[in-house]
This record gives C-alpha cells, structure tokens and sequence, in this order.
C-alpha cells in the first residue's frame, strides 16, 4: 500500500526543490554545500505531514534557512583556513536566469562576494528580505529573531550591501562586449588592449585552492593586472583558450589549456570598462559549469 504522506511530502519537495537550492546557494555561496542543506532539509521535512502543513512553500523554505543558517556558521570557519582567495562556486545558469534582471544581480560574483562579508544571521535575513521578498514575520521564525529584531538587521545588513555593492549595473551586453575585448587582450598579449578595457583601480581575485597555482592576495591596479597575466602566459607551457559562457547569470568565459577546462572567469563592469575579475581555478568548484543548474526566485 502506497504511503500517501511520503507521496505528498515528495511531491512538495520537488515542486520546490529548484527554489529551496536558490536559497541555500544565495546564503552559502557553494553548490556542495546547497546540495548537503537540502539533503538535511529533506530528512527533516519527510518527518512532516505536508497534508498539515498550511504554506508547504513557507515551511520548506524556513527549514531550508535553518540549515543554511547552521552550515553557514560552520563553513566560515573553514573559510578562514582556505588557501588564497575563497570565491564562490560558479554555475552555469539556464537562459531564464540571465533574463531575470534581480536574480541575475543577486548572485553575480560581486554581489555573492559582499555577502560573505555580512555575519551568517545579516545574510540570512538580507538575502530573505532582499532577494526572495519574505515578509518579515516569515523571516523571524527562520532565524528566531523577534519581527522588530529582524527588521533592524535588515536595515543593517542592506546599508552594509548598499556600501559595497557596484555603483551601476552593468548590462549583459556591456559585460560581454568588455570580455571580449579582455579575450582579445590575453590572445594577443598587448598591454595596450589591456589597459583599454581595465579600470585604473581594477581588482583581481584568483581562488586556486591551494591546487592550482593563483594570486594568494587580491591584485589591484590596471598595470599590476597586466603585468601579472603576461607574467602568467610566459610562464605557461601549454595553449590557453577562452570561449563565451554564463556563470551565476552573467556573461563569463571559460578558460580552457590545451583544450581542458582550467577555470572560469567573471567580471564586474562599471562604465564599460572592468572594475572586478574573478578567477575560479580550483578543480572542486569547476563541477557545476558543464551543465546548466535551475534556479528561480519563486
């Protein structure tokens, strides 16, 4: 005889499975680490009976929260012992996650990169509230705030994003046409083509893992950029090719030596010319950019 509350309870999950992985990936940063949170978060919701359950979306996305909000607290930590820079881990998104505008911009590497400066209860609350519109009662039961409490970490955390996210956002035209012209740059070696399309102030992150080889500490400056990705095709006894591709939303390109996937490269654009390049070179973070991932605010 079938078990109808399990029945029930699958078929709630996987309705809402592509939205529960959007938030534990918009709180953790890491695909890895979404998969184990909704692994947890099934355990959890299988002992329910969803026929109980008034808002099965609101209860899914509550326990979801709760333990994105506990493997949060523990991969901090981690992160602090990473070798070099800690970048998060890009997908290949499906086209509907480019052409929504605020998904799109709500996990970009810069955006993704300035949550990881708020404490896991500010992202939590922030990424709720900010990115998938939950009403702040809603929230206050996920993290066990108080309404008022969470309303003033709300204000909080979003003056700390407003402080640091880009002061214009870049079209994906415009971050496609600045690759491009980056492409032709690294093809071409002149530093000319470079320092045409980097900002003066341009940052580079790089995150090797401690596998590959990366700038442990951020590059900044158009000519220390310059010098260190000619400094990088000197050294290279191997043919580095790069070809269009869509991490997180936006245009990036894939980097590939002698013809293998050596990483992925995104890019934050203001005024048409790069003001941020994020670098992803560790093996185990390159495992989600071959096939395209679901996502969806909804």
């Amino acid at each position: 005889m079938t078990d109808r509350p399990t029945d029930l309870a699958t078929e709630a999950f996987v309705a809402h499975r592509n939205l529960l992985f959007t938030v534990a990936y918009e709180m953790l940063g890491s695909a890895a680490d979404a998969e184990d949170v909704l692994q947890e978060t099934w355990l959890r919701w299988v002992k329910v009976d969803p026929s109980q359950v008034s808002d099965q979306r609101a209860y899914l996305v509550r326990i979801t929260t709760r333990q994105a909000l506990n493997r949060l607290r523990t991969v901090k930590r981690r992160r602090e012992a990473y070798v070099g820079q800690w970048l998060p881990e890009p997908l290949l998104t499906t086209p509907d996650v480019a052409e929504d505008a605020e998904l799109a911009e709500s996990m970009s590497m810069a955006m993704m990169l300035v949550l990881e400066s708020l404490s896991p209860t500010e992202r939590a609350v922030f990424v709720l509230r900010e990115v998938f519109e939950v009403d702040y009662d809603e929230i206050a039961e996920a993290v066990g705030k108080s309404p008022d409490a969470v309303r003033q970490i709300a204000h909080r955390a979003r003056r700390h994003v407003d402080a640091r996210r880009p002061r214009t956002t870049a079209s994906p035209r415009q971050t496609r046409a600045a690759l491009e012209s980056f492409q032709r740059a690294l093809e071409t070696g002149n530093p000319q083509e470079f320092l045409d399309v980097l900002a003066p102030d341009v940052v580079l992150l790089s995150d090797g893992g401690g596998v590959k080889r990366a700038a442990l500490m951020p590059v900044i400056g158009a000519e220390k950029v310059v010098r260190f990705y000619l400094g990088t095709s000197a050294k290279a006894a191997a043919t580095i090719t790069c070809e269009p591709t869509v991490v997180n939303g936006s245009p990036a390109l894939a980097v590939r030596r002698d013809g293998e996937l050596d990483g992925v490269m995104a890019a934050r654009v203001e005024d048409d010319r790069i003001t941020g390049l994020y670098v992803v070179r560790n093996p185990e973070k390159l495992t989600r950019v071959t096939s395209e991932t679901p996502l969806t605010l909804r």
